[in-house]
């Protein structure tokens, strides 16, 4: 009897001792947390990875185990597990250079999201404009003196300002719905540069925490929690251009809190011969607490402000003929004033070891005012066509997310419930005809608008084997109100609708070098409330159907392919266009194109990467020869080398191609494509480094943004319709001088 109990209580011991969990938490240098660092149990082939706070929770673990700790970017840790460590594990991560042969596919949540990363790191961005083409495959282009937000084009869409495309700053919306330049207008310049931790993105209308605009893809990024050192830096180039940047640690000293702020300058006259005069300022504070240990707290204040003028886009014949040169001007009164504040404050709460809570709640103060003048003298031969759009804009808006992990025998599960709300208040949408800026000749549009957007999501990924299948689905309520001032007696109008959107998506990981993904899901992007309101459009939330298949292959430690072949089906494409206060419906359309990507690591310090697009898009409602779809590009390329820590040397070259493409829908004008290369090199002497950057480095004439136009001058008889370009920054130096301490 002795002997069976001794038997009986070993075994009890010994389940015990198996089924032991280790809990801890994964941070960097700075107490920070690391999301998604891969912990390894290489005794009993158990993982998992770390949730938002660093935290995790690792099972089948015992004493004298070896656990292996390590995320890209920082040096991986090993350790033997002793009887402390199941009390409260804290592992802290030292920071290193990024290597492509540490990259295991198996062991990344998100594999390209990792692969931006790496890009970020070794081509770190300096400039607003840069940011966006850090997304593989996504191109811009400024055509309004700096100031107006840039044109993005993106899988086969001229995207405009942001009609297809989700964009978010810590998880504070940047698109402007029902906006007085147009639909989904999206203004990054709030943004400093040097304070992005993060460019977290996707393509295609496959994410259920993605809602209005979410057809083409999604950005979002996230900004610094602290900041190594403080710094201060001066920039000066061609142009009369000028750029200072501060950034400065305020609770230095606090292992549970830190605090930041950043403050930048922007100053330049451009290549053009009337002079932007351009300037802008961007202030950016941030503090963050944990609290109780493990929740934390943060706070987020911004502000920025900016004023230009501008050449506006101008016709080719005035340049073919010599009336003008390239960086000439019709008119040149063109120009504008925006400026934008926001508060955030966020929250992430560990509400179980499985599971935590993850909100925010925002504020935007936004003000707009745009001159722009596309048809010069169509309309108003004595007056010309001048145009002023403005508005006045308050958004409120939160969101609160619960992510939780379950175990469901060998499954793994996750499990994310999320709901959210956005208002708008946006006061005096105007749309008038001007002269000079100064005298306004007719309202075209005035009035008040109020949208509502609630919403709720579910999304699950369940990994079975080498599996990983996520179905989610989406609910979008919507409420817009319009109250038109012109209307000289008082109505309000208004009108609901709701939308329910499902996604499935499928990631199979076949070996540690090579995983397999089919998406699929369905989109949506709103329409201006005026649009909705005033014109009774039928399709107030037209929806996006698309699908991509694709791998991410690593076939030798330092080479990485990444192939997609994706289709999208749009139910109409039916945008208000403020610049000219119609509704533009181009019917329904399909598109379809091939993603290439390659990353490719030479040695410890030279780095290459290259991204290039093919795509076909057409509209389905027009005949064969008449049926493309203005601007949307059909080649694209982009990518570079890098060289990072060459003794006191780091820099790089990058270039960028964009393929000509149709500029109306028979394809009878043309909008020229262009190929430009950037240099930049740096040298860092102790707490000093000195830069140099040079844009346009072989001096092409190229076109920025063009459009087809009908447009008269002054000294017409007749209208023309023609390409009218801003033209591209020309040969370009910049030099720099940054100072850490």
């Amino acid at each position: 009897m002795k002997n069976q109990l001794i038997i009986f209580f070993s075994i009890v011991f010994c389940v015990k001792t198996f089924s032991q969990q280790l809990k801890g938490r994964v941070l960097d240098a700075f107490n920070d947390p690391i999301e998604n660092a891969y912990i390894y149990n290489s005794s009993s082939n158990s993982h998992t990875h770390t949730d938002l706070n660093g935290n995790f929770t690792l099972s089948d673990t015992q004493v004298g185990n070896t656990i292996q700790v390590g995320i890209l970017g920082f040096e991986k840790q090993e350790i033997i597990l002793t009887t402390e460590s199941f009390n409260n594990l804290i592992i802290q991560l030292k920071t290193k250079i990024f290597q492509l042969e540490e990259l295991v596919l198996g062991k990344e949540i998100n594999a390209l999201q990792t692969i931006t990363k790496v890009d970020l790191q070794v081509n770190p961005v300096n400039s607003s404009q840069e940011i966006l083409r850090k997304v593989p495959g996504l191109f811009i282009g400024q055509h309004a003196g700096g100031g107006k937000a840039e044109q993005i084009f993106l899988r086969g869409f001229d995207i405009d300002h942001g009609t297809d495309v989700t964009l978010s700053v810590d998880g504070m919306p940047i698109n402007m719905v029902s906006h007085a330049h147009g639909q989904g207008y999206s203004d990054l310049h709030f943004v400093i540069p040097e304070t992005i931790r993060n460019i977290n993105f996707g393509k295609g209308p496959y994410y259920a925490n993605q809602g209005d605009f979410n057809t083409a893809g999604y950005v979002d990024f996230s900004t610094k929690t602290s900041i190594q050192k403080n710094s201060v830096s001066f920039e000066a180039g061609q142009f009369n251009s000028q750029r200072m940047l501060g950034m400065f640690n305020l609770l230095d000293t606090q292992k549970n809190q830190n605090a930041y702020v950043a403050i930048e300058y922007i100053a330049t006259d451009g290549p053009f011969e009337s002079p932007q005069n351009f300037n802008r300022l961007n202030v950016f504070g941030k503090y963050s607490a944990f609290l109780k240990g493990k929740d934390r707290l943060t706070l987020t204040a911004s502000h920025f402000t900016s004023s230009w003028d501008a050449s506006g886009q101008i016709p080719e014949r005035e340049v073919n003929n010599g009336n003008i040169t390239r960086f000439g001007a019709i008119d040149d009164t063109e120009g504008g004033f925006t400026s934008r504040t926001n508060f955030n404050v966020q929250f992430n709460k560990t509400l179980t070891d499985e599971s935590i809570f993850k909100t925010n709640v925002f504020y935007s103060k936004y003000n707009f005012e745009l001159y722009s003048n596309f048809t010069f003298f169509l309309e108003d031969p004595v007056n010309g066509d001048q145009i002023k759009q403005f508005e006045n804009r308050d958004v409120f808006g939160a969101s609160a997310q619960i992510i939780s992990n379950k175990k469901f025998g060998d499954v793994e599960a996750k499990f994310t419930k999320g709901a959210g709300l956005r208002y708008d208040l946006i006061n005096d949408v105007e749309l008038s005809r001007t002269k000079n800026r100064k005298e306004i000749l007719e309202r075209i549009q005035l009035g008040d608008v109020r949208q509502t957007n609630m919403y709720a999501f579910f999304n699950s990924e369940f990994e079975i084997g080498k599996f990983k299948i996520s179905p989610a689905v989406r609910l979008d309520y919507f409420k817009f109100v319009y109250n038109d001032d012109l209307n000289p007696t008082y109505e309000t109008l208004t009108k609901t609708k709701a939308i329910i959107n499902p996604k499935l998506n499928f990631l199979y990981t076949q070996k540690d070098n090579l995983q397999w993904f089919l998406k699929s899901g369905i989109g949506f992007h709103s329409n201006d409330t005026r649009v909705v309101l005033q014109q009774n459009a039928d399709k107030v939330l037209p929806r996006a159907y698309g699908v991509d298949f694709g791998n991410i292959w690593k076939p030798t430690p330092n080479l990485v392919l990444n192939t997609a072949a994706w289709y999208l089906f749009s139910e109409e494409e039916f945008v208000y266009v403020g610049d000219a206060g119609i509704v533009e419906p181009s019917g329904k359309s399909e598109r379809f194109g091939l993603d290439l990507g390659l990353r490719y690591q030479f040695t410890d310090w030279l780095y290459f990467d290259t991204d290039a697009t093919l795509t076909k898009a057409r509209s389905l409602e027009n005949i064969a020869g008449e049926d493309y779809i203005p601007l949307a590009p059909d080649f694209t390329m982009a990518g570079g080398l890098s060289f990072t820590d060459l003794g006191k040397f780091s820099g790089g070259f990058r270039y960028r191609y964009l393929g000509d493409r149709p500029a109306n829908e028979d394809n009878s004008i043309v909008a020229e494509g262009y190929f430009v290369a950037d240099f930049n090199i740096n040298y860092k002497m102790k707490a000093i480094t000195l830069g140099l950057a040079i844009e346009n480095i072989f001096d092409v004439d190229w076109n920025e943004t063009q459009f087809a136009t009908e447009s008269r001058l002054q000294n017409e008889a007749n209208s023309v319709e023609e390409i009218h370009f801003t033209p591209g920054t020309p040969f370009f130096a910049k030099a720099s001088i940054i100072y850490q301490f």
